[in-house]
């Protein structure tokens, strides 16, 4: 290929090892290199990688500016999430990339944000055992969160001990620390486990973070004080990150909107709620960006089926198929981890119903929010207490949602 050398030549001219030469394709670290197959072709002018061991001697001792961002624009961590991209264009943008590791990232969270497991899980594997350590800590929170949906459970399990693994060998590196607590931290409050012991305080790494991702994890805290019972707290975390240019990040806002449906579920205000889900909606929907509406389907309060099921059927087929395959998953880690028994045997819209039921909500004030008639209502709930094997409304909150 004209303008290109292989990695066998590449080791040559540089002294170096063909599987050195083939380590810095893979960090993303040789400008150019092109990934074919299983090779990589590398771009004949290309100059050997740099020591960075060698030129952090040269540079001598330097101090890191507590405000500095954890990446440029080039970093390996979650960089569609952190991206800004124009709804209806990301694919477009993913395409856009320069070749590597982080355009195969970006793919991989791209799949998984639209509700393709197998994809994502393959394109992540591939960056388990990476050197460049946010590449890894990306691979595996998209490696576990994706086989939570296929039912790879064990899988997921591994990838959600190495990311606490990678916390607990960080702490020497304020800004690898700072990568390694936000996915501890976003991979525990989405299974609603307890938070790592060595996890260090949000407003140590927060600062740290990019702009996409420092939006997300304002979303993580969020979701940390939903379960909390801090609604209006919580509510008010989003609206400060959506003022403060979190709405630019499509991935993100989608995220904070659907945790200020929680919210305003909890507050028994379904109007906020229905505001905040039509706009997770339109950023979503141009991108079929729906896999975090599946993931919260219990925590929204019946609002999928009172907005999304009656306006967009299919997307709403789409979504509760996800929203089966993930929270199977999701069980299965959650409820050993933290013995509560989240009810695992009632359909989608009887655990809607019963989510509600749960929270105070009558009959008629359920049936008037799902659009379904009381006695419907009454149908579902007495169908999940009879799946649950128990006798009243009272006890429905041990099988819910916390």
């Amino acid at each position: 290929m004209q303008g290109f050398i292989s990695i066998h030549q590449a080791a040559e001219q540089w002294g170096i090892s063909e599987r050195r030469v083939n380590q810095f394709c893979t960090e993303g670290r040789i400008a150019g290199a092109r990934k074919f197959g299983r090779s990589w072709a590398i771009p004949a002018l290309a100059q050997k990688p740099a020591d960075p061991r060698r030129l952090k001697k040269q540079a001598g001792p330097r101090t890191l500016s507590p405000i500095q961002p954890l990446s440029a624009p080039e970093s390996t961590l979650m960089p569609l999430m952190n991206t800004a991209f124009t709804p209806g264009s990301c694919l477009k943008y993913i395409q856009s990339m320069e070749s590597g590791p982080r355009q195969d990232i970006a793919m991989a969270e791209y799949h998984y944000f639209s509700g393709h497991a197998e994809e994502a899980a393959r394109e992540a594997e591939a960056y388990l055992c990476s050197t460049d350590m946010p590449l890894k800590l990306s691979a595996c929170l998209i490696y576990a969160y994706s086989n939570l949906s296929i039912g790879q459970i064990q899988r997921a399990s591994f990838a959600l001990r190495e990311v606490e693994n990678v916390l607990s060998a960080a702490q020497a590196s304020p800004h690898l620390q700072a990568a390694a607590a936000f996915i501890a931290a976003a991979a525990a409050v989405l299974l609603h486990l307890p938070l790592p012991d060595k996890l260090p305080p949000t407003q140590d790494f927060l600062p740290l973070l990019p702009p996409g991702l420092r939006a997300f994890a304002m979303y993580v805290q969020a979701h940390y004080l939903y379960l909390q019972q801090q609604y209006e707290k919580s509510a008010g975390v989003v609206d400060a990150t959506l003022a403060m240019h979190g709405q630019d990040y499509p991935i993100p806002a989608i995220y904070l909107h659907l945790v200020a449906v929680m919210d305003y579920m909890s507050l028994r205000n379904p109007e906020l709620a229905q505001q905040h889900l039509l706009a997770a909606w339109r950023l979503a929907q141009p991108d079929d960006l729906i896999e975090g509406f599946g993931e919260h389907h219990g925590l929204l309060g019946g609002m999928l089926e009172a907005v999304i099921k009656k306006g967009w059927p299919e997307d709403f087929k789409r979504i509760i198929a996800i929203t089966y395959r993930f929270s199977t998953g999701w069980r299965k880690i959650h409820n050993p981890q933290t013995g509560h028994d989240v009810a695992d045997n009632l359909t989608t819209t009887e655990f809607a119903a019963a989510m509600l039921a749960a929270r105070g909500w009558t009959n008629q004030e359920i049936g008037r929010h799902m659009n379904i008639s009381p006695n419907t209502v009454k149908r579902y709930i007495s169908s999940a207490l009879r799946k649950l094997g128990i006798e009243n409304r009272q006890n429905l909150k041990k099988y819910m949602l916390r």
